[in-house]
């Protein structure tokens, strides 16, 4: 207290020795004259740089219309002006163009999209340009590569626009954007195969305007009709010219991007590949992320607890107003069938339908916005549907779907009920399905396409986990569907036969496999953990179920795949026992054909498109047993997994497979030749459907890249292997059946004979160089490519024609059959002219 006061004291001395001078000055300055006036300041006369910029009221004049979201959008006249504030200048946005109306032009509907691209605008001196972002090549803003990878990746302006004036508040810029819809931009117009297919020449300016451009929070919806001149155009050919209707949506992108997950092989999801430059690393490291929507819980303690929590945003679907409405609340329950997958993944009610708001609740709501999710109605022949999905390239975040859906996909429903169900159902039996069991048919469907929209490709390795006899089985189908994932191509039960009990299942389900990649690709893990970090928590979660084949993931391969797991259309583990099952349920069909489609009063088409469908299922048959035939098992591991990635398919089972084809395909199958069926749809001449049919499997029987790895695989693993050698010889004896014993054989065998001489003939020319483009389908598609100059293949058949025609020699000598004869002759020399192409 004492230091305290000293200081108290020791300050009031100061202050009081100073309060005289204080008072001293303000005397004197009393009496001191007051200064002299300042003189005003002088004007600046230098002239001001005239602004390059017109005044703002003479661009957006009184007469303007003005509607304010992301951009201020102005429409004066005819003319449309963009006011971007200068704060959205560098910040991406996606551009989605989508056809709203289309001419009658196959394979383009109204609804689809055409393209997607980031964007964004740069201010270039007086000039606002619209430029492409791409996100192919990253680095860390903050490394020194960073520059380099910025040079090597320069953005392509897709226009240049004249900044017309300054907003009010000098906050933006205004420009015109009408040529960015009137004139030829290809970004934004008809893609180049179909101006292509078309003949189109120009687009035609005079025909060609905007229809009107909405602002609204977070995007702009652009609407415009284009009319293009084209000499060969799809429908009223006389006008000469292509007119379309199309919406382009420009919708910001987060400013902060979701965190990216970083893509499993062994896990089926979409993604994008990056190459990642960066400063300490010795090469550039290539990553790729999945695409996911952006799922997070609204309380992350009781998430981190282990309870279901909802999302703060979650995924809503609105079904199109176009929609029928009997068929609405099937599409709603195909979306919300994925609840049960998003639980696994620890969010509940994840994912919603609606109804799209009336024009009274919302006037500005619209299936092209692209801020919602829309099932499209599509009135369209085509059988079929899709769902894609609209992604942000940074982070994989996907922020917008529509699915499409083709009226016609009700009648492919139909086909393959009909025919993967009907000997044992009922209700199958019918040209046409009542609305109920329609329905259920496309809530199957619904759920599919809904897969592809949350992120999943098709799993074709899934339904080989189920045993093909638990298919029969009422207690396993009912406890865990047909195929563990509805993402697969396992359309119905075609195993089940009429005499097993009630309730077998014979529809597919969100199942085990789809809530396992649900549970791995939107489980939410805390900010703070890199996408590294989670990997390895993930990485963990996959190796504890290595072993179960029910979450086994087979990509989708092309027209003949080379592992035989991954199938179309197929069920089971064992693709001989399937088939046999499903042939056995196509022979009570053709028996019982006639009956089930008799509609008095109508013509014979639907007993023709019907019997097609059970010729196309056992073709199908066919197909899934011959993959095995110099197959190769593809099981993507990692280094703390023990097996092979690549293993060939054991040899007893190629050999039954071969086995089965020879006996139930390339045999003649009398089951199917009833003339009480053919003879009201095809003339007595018309027989090539089954030769065709039969030549198609032999063909890829008979692929220069299956050859090629029967070859390969009998130096690798020598006697454990299936042969080339011992394949020709298996396959020769059911081919020559009818030769080597004197038989006669048919009409259908002798075309299926000529079938396989003349495709060993193709296969001793095979020389994929001479054609670029089947080089590019054999390696996109998934097949083999390999040097057929190198290969044992081209000797290999060179040794079968000749053994071939030695056997028919020996052949004629057996039989006293004219046509016989005749016809092993024409082989024979068929034979020496491919041995010999160039002999007299």
């Amino acid at each position: 207290m004492k230091h305290v006061t000293h200081r108290l004291l020791l300050a009031a001395g100061v202050l009081l020795m100073a309060l005289p001078s204080m008072a001293q000055r303000r005397k004197d300055e009393s009496k001191t004259p007051p200064p002299a006036a300042i003189p005003p300041a002088k004007q600046d006369t230098t002239p001001k740089p005239k602004s390059p910029f017109k005044p703002y009221k003479d661009i957006i004049t009184a007469e303007a219309v003005t509607d304010s979201g992301a951009f201020v959008v102005h429409k004066v006249g005819a003319k449309y002006f963009y006011e971007i504030p200068d704060s959205l200048l560098g910040r991406e946005f996606l551009l989605v163009s989508r056809f709203t109306g289309v001419q009658t032009t196959p394979g383009t509907y109204a609804g689809e999209e055409l393209d997607e691209n980031v964007v964004r605008w740069v201010r270039q001196e007086n000039k606002l340009l619209l430029r492409i972002v791409t996100y192919i090549n990253i680095a860390d803003s903050s490394s020194t590569i960073f520059r380099a990878v910025q040079a090597s990746n320069v953005e392509p302006i897709v226009m240049a626009f004249d900044i017309q004036a300054i907003s009010k508040d000098s906050t933006g810029t205004v420009i015109e954007v009408t040529p960015l819809f009137t004139t030829d931009v290809p970004l934004l117009g008809l893609p180049n195969g179909v101006r292509q297919q078309y003949r189109v020449t120009s687009l035609d300016n005079t025909r060609t305007f905007i229809t009107g451009i909405r602002s609204y929070p977070i995007n702009v919806e652009a609407r415009n009709t284009l009319t293009y001149r084209a000499a060969e155009p799809p429908s009223t050919s006389a006008n000469g010219a292509i007119t379309l209707e199309m919406n382009h949506s420009m919708v910001l992108l987060p400013r902060v991007p979701m965190k990216p997950r970083l893509a499993d092989a062994r896990v089926g999801f979409f993604g994008q590949t990056q190459t990642e430059y960066d400063d300490d690393a010795q090469r550039a490291e290539t990553r790729r992320i999945i695409h996911r929507w952006r799922l997070e819980p609204k309380d992350p303690a009781a998430y981190a607890r282990g309870e279901l929590v909802e999302p703060i945003k979650p995924i809503v679907y609105y079904i199109d107003p176009a929609t029928p409405e009997k068929w609405r609340k099937y599409l709603k329950q195909g979306v919300e069938d994925w609840q049960v997958a998003f639980e696994a993944a620890g969010f509940k009610n994840a994912i919603i339908a609606k109804d799209p708001p009336s024009p009274e609740e919302d006037p500005e709501w619209s299936p092209e916005d692209a801020r919602y999710s829309v099932i499209r109605y599509f009135a369209s022949d085509i059988q079929n549907a899709y769902g894609p999905h609209v992604f942000d390239p940074r982070s994989g975040e996907i922020l917008e779907s529509d699915i499409g859906w083709y009226h016609n996909v009700m009648n492919l429903l139909r086909n393959w009920f009909f025919v993967q169900t009907s000997p044992y159902n009922p209700d199958a039996r019918k040209p046409a399905f009542d609305d109920a069991l329609m329905g259920e048919l496309v809530r199957f469907v619904s759920a599919h396409e809904v897969g592809h929209t949350l992120g999943y490709p098709h799993n074709m390795g899934s339904s080989v986990a189920v045993p093909v006899d638990s298919l029969r089985s009422p207690t396993y189908t009912q406890k865990y569907g047909i195929c563990p994932s509805i993402m697969d191509y396992a359309r119905f039960n075609y195993v089940r036969q009429p005499s097993d009990p009630a309730g077998v299942a014979y529809m597919p389900r969100v199942g085990e496999y789809d809530k396992w990649v649900t549970k791995w690709g939107y489980s939410y893990f805390a900010p703070n953990l890199s996408p590294e970090e989670e990997k390895k928590q993930l990485d963990r979660w996959v190796l504890e179920r290595a072993d179960n084949p029910v979450y086994h993931y087979g990509r989708q391969e092309g027209g003949l795949p080379i592992d035989p797991r991954n199938q179309t259309e197929a069920l089971g583990d064992d693709a001989v026992k399937a088939s046999q099952y499903g042939v056995a349920n196509l022979k009570v069909i053709v028996n019982n054909l006639v009956n089930w489609t008799r509609t008095p009063g109508e013509d014979y088409d639907d007993l023709e498109e019907l019997f097609l469908q059970v010729v196309g299922q056992w073709n199908r048959y066919a197909g899934h047993v011959r993959a095995s035939v110099g197959g190769v098992y593809e099981t993507p591991r990692t280094w703390d997994q023990n097996g092979a990635v690549y293993a060939p398919v054991p040899k007893a089972k190629q050999q039954a497979a071969l086995k089965y084809l020879q006996d139930e395909f390339f045999t003649t199958p009398s089951w199917l030749l009833v003339s009480a069926i053919t003879d009201k749809f095809q003339r007595p001449e018309s027989i090539n459907w089954l030769g065709n049919t039969q030549a198609g499997i032999l063909n890829g029987l008979l692929d220069p890249g299956r050859l090629h790895r029967l070859s390969e695989a009998q130096t690798l693993y020598g006697a454990d292997a299936y042969s080339l050698e011992q394949f020709f010889s298996e396959l020769r004896q059911g081919m020559w059946k009818e030769a080597n014993t004197g038989a006669k054989p048919d009409g259908y065998r002798r075309s299926l004979q000529r079938a396989y001489v003349e495709r060993l003939g193709y296969l001793l020319d095979y020389d994929p160089s001479s054609n670029p483009l089947g080089q590019l389908l054999i390696f996109f598609g998934g097949g083999t490519p390999f040097n057929p100059a190198r290969s044992d293949v081209k000797p290999t058949v060179r040794g079968e024609l000749e053994t071939t025609k030695r056997a028919l020699q020996g052949a004629l000598t057996r039989t006293a059959d004219v046509t016989t004869r005749n016809h092993y002759n024409d082989l024979i020399a068929r034979i020496d002219g491919f041995l010999e192409p160039d002999g007299d």
